[in-house]
């Protein structure tokens, strides 16, 4: 069972289309004061048909096209008028390009951002989720922990899932020994008609067969972490048991994905290896200018199956090739250069030599220096199976905010992982899609990843 429309992204694709059109429509009548129509409507609807699908794109580089969480809604009205503003000054440009057209709507651009916000908050905010709404299963949720707050929280302050709980028994408060009857009574008393439980909790699994009973009451079982991973798209640590890497990683084998990503990663690598390799002298030069060094540092990594893999990237300290030994005695900085590059990530375009040669993807979990990743092993359980997959340039870990970056933070690896996991488990052509497009916006807004 999904508690999420997985349709929600194409009801609104299709609404954002049809928001395009109502704001232009309402653009020209407040416009010209009239009802659009004839050589008005015409002269504008075939210009911004093309700009409707860079705009789309843009709405799909933004993360307007993910998953409405609470979160996200909060933030809804800003990435909105960020991404509108862009697509205004788009338009701009390319009616000053093109002057093919006739018209160079100044004016109407305008009136035009000013409307189509308010249209698509409205749109976003309110009408969308009217229109997904679901008839909600009054449910009760047994477990416990952050992971527990975390889903009933999301889940009671949306809209947008199909669950709504009732009731709650926490397993950190109630005596094991009560646990039947405690269910007993919550399911007598809220007339529920699911059970989100921690199944793998060792104090749940003595009272499951009594509590699966209820099956022939036509009351249904859903696993609490399958509606974490539903609704957070991640898999949290806790969750993981060797049972779930048998049952999702184990016998995960996708030979057609595979073969097409690395197509995809040869095509893809090739073309921008070609403008990339104009950057190179002018990367010399810099380093040449601040002081003496090597152009190029070669770092070893753990790739795929936790076998070591020499990744290449332009030199950014004093030093190169020693950023993964973890030596306080040795003093090495990050150059001005060095730190430019960083910024602009132009420090990693050498890597595309790895994406070509097979050792790194242009999707996937990003690696990690050989002595991180072995302290992580030590303290988080399961770390090594981000490594049954080939690294790559950007992760979905990386576009969540989630790449604590040389340095041991064993919390926020842990978390980073339960991303990691999530796109080994889930990784598909359009998983991969997505995250280009926002790794696209990481780099626009240079934030990093």
């Amino acid at each position: 069972m999904t508690i999420y429309g997985k349709k929600e992204p194409i009801i609104l694709l299709l609404g954002d289309i049809l928001v395009f059109l109502v704001s232009l429509w309402l653009t020209l009548l407040v416009r010209y004061l009239e009802v659009p129509g004839g050589d008005i409507w015409y002269n504008h609807f075939v210009p911004f048909s093309f700009l409707f699908i860079v705009w789309l794109l843009v709405f799909a580089i933004a993360g307007l096209y993910r998953k409405h969480t609470v979160l996200f809604k909060r933030k809804l009205p800003g990435v909105i008028l960020r991404a509108q503003i862009i697509n205004i000054l788009l338009a701009a440009t390319f009616f000053f390009a093109i002057p093919y057209f006739g018209i160079a709507p100044k004016t109407n651009l305008l009136i035009y951002l000013i409307i189509s916000f308010g249209v698509i908050v409205y749109w976003r905010l309110i009408l969308v989720h009217k229109i997904s709404k679901k008839r909600t299963q009054r449910t009760l949720i047994i477990g416990s922990g952050a992971e527990m707050r975390e889903v009933s929280e999301e889940v009671n302050n949306n809209t947008i899932y199909s669950l709504e709980f009732v009731a709650s028994i926490d397993l950190d408060e109630v005596n094991p020994n009560e646990l039947v009857s405690g269910v007993e009574e919550a399911v007598h008393d809220t007339k529920v008609s699911a059970i989100v439980i921690d199944a793998k909790d060792e104090r749940v699994v003595p009272a499951l067969p009594a509590l699966y009973s209820h099956l022939f009451s036509d009351i249904q079982f859903i696993d609490l972490s399958r509606v974490y991973e539903d609704i957070f798209e991640r898999v949290p640590v806790p969750f993981v048991t060797n049972n779930w890497l048998i049952d999702n990683l184990a016998l995960s084998s996708k030979p057609f994905y595979d073969v097409s990503k690395r197509i995809f990663d040869i095509v893809v690598s090739t073309i921008l290896l070609i403008p990339s390799l104009l950057v190179y002298p002018f990367v010399f030069i810099a380093m040449r200018m601040e002081g003496k060094g090597e152009l190029f540092s070669i770092q070893e990594r753990v790739g795929k199956n936790n076998r070591p893999v020499k990744l290449f990237k332009f030199r950014t300290m004093t030093f190169a090739n020693d950023m993964g030994k973890w030596d306080d005695s040795v003093k090495n900085e990050v150059t001005k250069v060095g730190d430019f590059l960083r910024r602009t990530r132009i420090d990693e375009l050498p890597q595309l030599w790895n994406v070509l040669g097979g050792s790194l993807s242009l999707i996937g979990p990003r690696s990690e220096f050989q002595d991180a990743v072995n302290k992580y092993a030590e303290e988080i359980p399961y770390y090594n199976a981000r490594h049954l997959i080939k690294p790559g340039l950007s992760g979905w870990a990386q576009i969540q905010g989630e790449h604590p970056h040389h340095g041991i933070d064993f919390s926020k690896t842990a978390n980073k992982l339960s991303y990691d996991l999530y796109y080994v488990k889930n990784r598909s052509i359009f998983l991969d899609i997505q995250i280009a497009l926002q790794t696209v916006k990481t780099l626009l807004s240079r934030s990093g990843l």
